[in-house]
């Protein structure tokens, strides 16, 4: 009797231990694109010389993915006078129309076919970069 609740015992803490393991990576094992965040995944604020995911908090690059038909709202933060856009890296084109800098601004897309799609600012090139991957 004492060896099955020996048994037992092992078997719950095991449980347990397995639940509670302090895992913080993205659930797709990818460069942080996958679950893990709380808000919308297809949300990116421009920051002072950064992208950043609202969804995971990735930044420089801000890596989303979203699903087919996902619209991505890139808002303008705090950054002051500062201009950026949001522009592609390739296909489909995708740009900001003009060059922003008010707090507040947003310019949307929508990602209707699968693919990774990188993106960055026409003012700041490299140094503020994101990636959306589109299943």
């Amino acid at each position: 009797m004492r060896s099955k609740l020996n048994w037992l015992l092992l078997v719950a803490a095991a449980a347990v231990a397995a639940c509670s393991s302090d895992n913080n990576s993205p659930s797709d094992g990818g460069d942080g694109g996958g679950g893990g965040g709380g808000g919308n995944p297809g949300a990116v604020t421009v920051g002072n010389i950064f992208f950043q995911s609202g969804h995971n908090g990735t930044q420089n690059p801000a890596v989303d993915t979203v699903a087919v038909g996902t619209v991505v709202t890139w808002t303008w933060s705090n950054t002051g006078d500062t201009p950026h856009s949001v522009e592609s890296e390739g296909s489909p084109g995708f740009t900001s129309s003009t060059i922003q800098s008010g707090n507040g601004a947003k310019y949307t897309f929508t990602f209707t076919t699968p693919g990774t799609y990188t993106y960055d600012c026409a003012v700041h090139g490299s140094a503020m970069t994101g990636r959306i991957v589109v299943q």
